[in-house]
């Protein structure tokens, strides 16, 4: 008879897998609900890429899933373009820090954390929900369980849709994130294949209106649309996957834990894309959530409510400066009056000298405060 679970979380994800692993390492019994898998269209691999701060790599790296060299590639720069001539950069080497960040690739981080799941005997994979203590949801944004236990979801859909791809660039990219703020629209080239790669994973929020007419382009047009708009800094780009596109929305859920339950990850709260730290924000609510309840006291449950508040105080506040931060900064650059536009590339060039402030922020984005 198998023994019972300590701790059901709902999803496998990175949040999820992560989770799973981290708790197994305190001698808990996990089971790990697998979801029902969305099928791709035939031919189309996952263009999905994420920005990794050092926080999420040290946690990936402590259960064993960090992905080798040439899937998750050190950002030493990162240069920000305004619309009229603003710009905002950050140095890996003025911080003290090998890497702003790290960008890696989707599919080989679910094999690590797979594999590491493979060799870890106190994670159970299920096909369904089973009874346990505590149920974490680990879902992501299109959550179904949020609603069994009550959860309001708020959502403010931005006008705006993410459109996602991987580009082979004429020249290096120098291990240079870079992105671009014009007329409303969000470009970022993020560096791919390691330190002397010259690949790049596309991410461009485009007005909800517009991402269409992007989309039906042909392949040459899409990419000389693509070079006018990153100004040519990396040659001709040339398009190696095909294009996907989602909607982008702020979202968060009125609560996040109740008795025998908790929510972590997208299911509990989405920002916008352009500072790349909605996965870092769902690797921190596992970092929490297993160092509450790693410290309970020893007559607690893992599903008591009180402990759970620790988690959600511990989690909301830096999930709502984000999610303030990352509004303001796309409410900013959405409007297009003159005025709009001079103030924030004024904002833009006193931000980039501001000394203390730049290198606080720096610090708060990479996980390192």
């Amino acid at each position: 008879m198998a023994a019972p679970l300590d701790v059901c979380v709902r999803g496998a994800g990175v949040v999820g897998r992560a989770l799973a692993l981290l708790l197994a390492r305190d001698r808990l019994h996990v089971g790990l609900v697998d979801l029902p898998a969305v099928a791709a269209p035939a031919g189309q691999s996952d263009v999905r890429a994420y920005a990794l701060n050092a926080s999420a790599k040290a946690l990936l790296e402590k259960v064993r899933a960090w992905p080798d060299e040439e899937h998750a590639t050190p950002v030493l720069a990162m240069h920000v373009h305004g619309d009229e001539g603003g710009r905002v950069q950050f140095e890996a080497a003025a911080e003290g820090t090998p890497a702003l960040a790290w960008i890696v690739d989707v599919a080989p981080l679910l094999e690590r954390l797979g594999e590491a799941l493979k060799y870890q005997p106190l994670v159970e994979r299920l096909q369904a929900p089973e009874s346990a203590p505590l149920t974490v949801v680990c879902e992501g944004r299109a959550s179904a369980t949020r609603a069994e236990f009550g959860v309001q979801f708020d959502v403010k859909r931005y006008p705006q849709m993410a459109i996602a791809a991987r580009v082979q660039c004429e020249r290096p990219h120098g291990q240079v994130a870079r992105q671009w703020f014009a007329g409303g629209d969000i470009l970022a080239l993020l560096p791919l294949g390691g330190p002397d790669g010259n690949s790049a994973a596309l991410v461009w929020s485009v007005q909800e209106t517009h991402a269409p007419q992007l989309l039906a382009l042909p392949a040459a047009e899409f990419e000389a649309r693509l070079q006018a708009a990153s100004h040519d800094v990396l040659g001709k780009l040339t398009l190696t996957t095909e294009r996907a596109a989602w909607p982008l929305q702020l979202a968060r859920a009125d609560r996040w834990c109740g008795p025998g339950w908790a929510l972590a990850g997208d299911a509990a709260h989405n920002v916008h894309p352009l500072a790349g730290q909605g996965l870092n924000l769902g690797l921190a609510d596992v970092e929490a959530l297993a160092r509450e309840l790693h410290g309970r006291e020893y007559w607690r449950s893992v599903g008591d409510e009180k402990l759970l508040r620790r988690y959600e105080r511990a989690r909301k506040a830096d999930v709502l400066a984000m999610g303030f931060a990352t509004d303001g900064l796309q409410q900013l650059f959405a409007r297009s009056s003159p005025g709009w536009a001079m103030l924030r590339n004024w904002g833009m060039q006193g931000f980039d000298l501001s000394g203390p402030v730049k290198h606080w922020v720096a610090r708060q984005a990479m996980g390192r405060l």
